[in-house]
């Protein structure tokens, strides 16, 4: 292979075939002065360095791509059709089959490559057992679930291994139990489906069905049934693995060697009864209940998705030549000068060193409105510029920058969760052994005492026992109610991400929720008018918005938009001048205009004293207060607000009557936070506060006791509402808050919060109710398949029977699950 930058072979390609990277995907300009490598008679040209690098490494990786809906081999490095999803790059071989993949991504993801290995010295945790830590995946010594990589996601992650393997076995499991359920319960309903066959060949049938259910399907139970008992931590594994082993191995036995059983034993049609379809029945709806849950905890991961999204993924690099290239982001060193163009995101942390913009810091500070910026002042990476362009000087890179901060954040409050379903394996913890010992005691029993065949009657009641015992409801018990309940709470505008959220939520006694965008709109509107003597109110806003028309600050926009409203004709406006952290100034309809503070008003010689007492008041009352000035003259002032929702104030009544105490946490200043708390009845404030004095803010009340529920909106908000017990996000607002939060409102209004702990009180009782009916059952379940009724009715519990009140439980706990769609919220 030749690396050497050679002739290019690529000049012949129709002129819009694109010429992409084939490792990352992104197009390059090959006459740009990339790098590039020759091989296989071909240029290809590359992004960046690390790029070639690595396809020099392994160029058979990097030539072709498999188009994810219809199967067809695409050239990576002249793709047309070309999209990313959740970070990862897809190629296709038409405009149709990209587009069919956007509109719906996880139809084509079903088996999507495996994912990129784990970086080396990666280690691996239990979500329940968190002391439990590994340095190479798999499950859970305690309770069998599988491992999860610790450390700061990358977003690059392909899907949960897990759980594409067990949608896959449950498939073939659940495909191949229902003719093995039609073939054995078809009788009891009436279906003559043993008579097409003959006993003999049904059953012959049936251990064709079962065989590949119990020894390819459920070998992952088997393994961890396995090492529960090597662990001695007894757990809902050791009983199904035993169920299921007992009921094939017997039934097995049962169809190779009929003559070992007496006559006395033998069924209709002179066949030995088995149990295959009570084994495999087990294994479909226990994969049933761990996809539903494996499904409910990779969701969590996408809120780390959604914040690395923020962070462009690359940057424009300006050389000491003054020469400007694109770099990917892991190029970029602290020390760099970098050029950050109009709609932009800021790639780094940083400070300006040259240019003036607004940038909109919502991610960061929660507030609406952008920030202006010249130089000296400090830069975010993930922050949006607006209008004009900025140099900015890179300072932290990598993992140091606010943003990687907060996605470690929020990757280490979403691992500190325990599920409700640890309480199913505290009582498994007893309860397994107790089943193990009762089927072994009435083996013992019957073998000694039984009527003959005596060896029969026992081994029928300590297999009965086990499949009976086996907890699949339990399994369910949660998965269930939880789906059940984020069906019906998304009907009400309730999005549910995680069961804890929902069992924490009817527990809590604090709420905090941030201001903008939570309690107030969220979006700036024009509130007051006032004119000074010898001025009109139309004539002092038609002059206001005349000059702010130039202007792209969303308060210029709300004069704007307000004069609109009010049917106000704008006058023109000229000689547009931005003063930095003052206010704006020019010429409307000949005269000299300017709209600031009063800082401006002093430079401008203009006497503002007659307004500057109703200024006051317009800013206690929450208000940003401008003055306008025409020809040196004061002419009067526009008030700016964030107005509050009109739900607000009766949502924070019902909720004071559900026992919640409510704390207002903003970053906004104190004056206008006092005055939105006072108008809304808000026990208790905090202003001036930053992304990571909320989380200290959560730590501080916990401390002290108290169980804590946060509503936010903002990416600020990331970390403090996955730390809470319960975070909950406005709809309306960033991605990552309704990404990190447990619980997010679609309408962005506080009456959800009713709604959701409503919703939280009523799942968790129907939660307890099906912990408490599968446990019962078993208790009743139990004693009856180990014979307790024998001596009175003369009456065994065969394992069919035991295996369709199995299945009955697990349908009482779906059924009982179901009535939350029925809760009224």
């Amino acid at each position: 292979m030749d690396h050497g930058h050679a002739h290019h072979h690529h000049s012949h390609e129709a002129p819009d075939v694109p010429t992409r990277d084939p490792v990352c995907g992104m197009t390059v300009d090959p006459a740009a002065g990339k790098p590039s490598a020759y091989y296989g008679g071909h240029d290809y040209h590359f992004c960046s360095a690390s790029c070639r690098e690595k396809f020099v490494k392994s160029p058979e990786t990097y030539l072709e791509a498999v188009d994810p809906v219809c199967g067809m081999k695409v050239d990576r490095s002249t793709a047309r059709h070309f999209a990313r999803h959740e970070g990862k790059g897809y190629y296709f071989c038409s405009a149709g089959c990209q587009k069919k993949f956007e509109a719906s991504p996880q139809t084509y993801l079903g088996d999507r490559p495996a994912p990129e290995p784990m970086p080396a010295g990666t280690q691996y945790t239990c979500p329940m057992h968190p002391e439990i830590v590994r340095d190479k995946p798999g499950s859970c010594p305690i309770c069998g679930m599988a491992l999860e990589p610790m450390g700061v996601p990358t977003g690059e992650e392909g899907p949960n291994p897990e759980l594409v393997d067990f949608t896959r076995r449950f498939w073939v499991s659940a495909a191949l139990s229902i003719p093995l359920l039609i073939l054995t319960m078809g009788p009891m309903l009436g279906l003559p489906v043993r008579d097409l066959f003959g006993e003999r060949v049904a059953v012959w049938i049936e251990l064709a069905l079962a065989t590949p259910v119990v020894l390819w399907a459920a070998l992952p139970f088997f393994h961890r049934g396995f090492e529960s008992i090597v662990n001695r931590s007894p757990n809902m594994w050791t009983l199904i693995s035993l169920g299921v082993g007992a009921a094939y191995g017997y039934s097995v036995v049962a169809t190779l060697f009929p003559d070992a059983f007496p006559h006395s034993f033998r069924g209709h049609g002179g066949v030995v009864p088995v149990y295959f379809e009570a084994a495999s029945v087990i294994v479909a709806l226990v994969f049933l209940g761990q996809v539903l849950e494996l499904k409910a905890r990779e969701r969590t991961g996408s809120a780390i998705r959604a914040l690395l999204d923020l962070a462009p993924k690359t940057a424009r690099r300006i050389g000491k030549d003054g020469s400007e290239t694109d770099v990917p982001l892991d190029e970029v060193h602290a020390g760099d000068l970098l050029r950050i163009r109009p709609g932009d995101s800021v790639p780094v942390d940083g400070v300006v060193s040259e240019g003036r913009s607004s940038v909109d810091e919502s991610m960061i500070t929660g507030e609406a409105v952008p920030v202006e910026k010249t130089a000296g002042d400090r830069l975010t990476g993930g922050t949006l510029n607006k209008n004009g362009t900025l140099v900015m000087h890179a300072e932290k890179v990598g993992a140091d920058t606010v943003l990687s901060q907060i996605v470690e954040l929020v990757a280490k409050a979403q691992r500190s969760r325990a599920p409700i379903q640890g309480l199913a394996d505290r009582v498994s913890f007893y309860f397994v052994p107790a089943v193990v010992l009762v089927a072994i005691v009435s083996f013992i029993v019957w073998a000694i005492f039984g009527p003959e065949p005596s060896m029969v009657f026992a081994l029928v009641s300590a297999v009965s026992v086990l499949i009976i015992a086996c907890p699949c409801a339990l399994g369910l018990a949660t998965p269930m109610s939880i789906m059940t309940a984020t069906g019906r709470g998304a009907q009400a505008g309730v999005l549910i991400k995680d069961a804890e959220a929902l069992e924490r939520f009817a527990k809590v006694d604090t709420l905090i929720v941030d201001k903008t965008g939570t309690l107030t709109e969220g979006r700036p509107v024009l509130t007051d008018v006032v004119a000074a003597e010898g001025f009109d109110e139309n004539e002092v806003l038609a002059l206001a918005a005349g000059l702010e028309r130039a202007s792209e600050h969303p308060l210029a926009e709300a004069i704007v938009e307000g004069a609109k409203s009010r049917g106000v004709k704008l006058a023109e406006a000229s000689d547009f001048d931005a003063v930095t952290g003052k206010g704006v100034k020019g010429t409307v309809t000949g005269k000299a205009v300017s709209l600031g503070n009063a800082m401006m008003m002093q430079e401008a010689g203009i006497d503002d004293a007659a307004l500057t007492g109703r200024a006051d008041a317009l800013r206690t009352d929450g208000k940003t207060a401008m003055f306008v000035a025409v020809g040196g003259r004061l002419a009067g002032i526009v008030a700016v607000a964030d107005p509050v929702k009109q739900t607000t104030a009766e949502a924070i009544e019902a909720l004071h009557r559900s026992g919640l105490k409510i704390i207002m946490a903003t970053g906004d200043n104190e004056r206008t936070a006092r005055a939105v708390a006072a108008k809304l009845g808000i026990d208790d404030i905090r202003a001036d506060i930053l992304p990571e004095g909320k989380k200290t803010l959560i730590d501080e009340l916990r401390a002290a006791g108290a169980r804590i529920a946060m509503a936010g909106d903002g990416v600020n908000d990331a970390p403090a509402l996955a730390a809470a017990d319960v975070g909950i996000a406005m709809g309306t607002g960033a991605d990552v808050a309704v990404e990190s939060a447990g619980i997010t409102l679609v309408k962005g209004d506080l009456n959800g919060i009713v709604r959701a702990r409503t919703l939280s009180q009523g799942t968790i009782r129907n939660i307890k109710q099906n912990l408490f009916l599968a446990f019962v059952y078993n208790a009743v379940g139990v004693p009856v398949a180990a014979g307790v009724l024998y001596p009175v009715f003369g009456t065994l519990l065969s394992p069919m029977i035991a295996a369709a009140a199995m299945s009955l439980s697990s349908v009482s706990v779906i059924s009982n699950a179901l009535r939350l769609r029925t809760i009224k919220l």
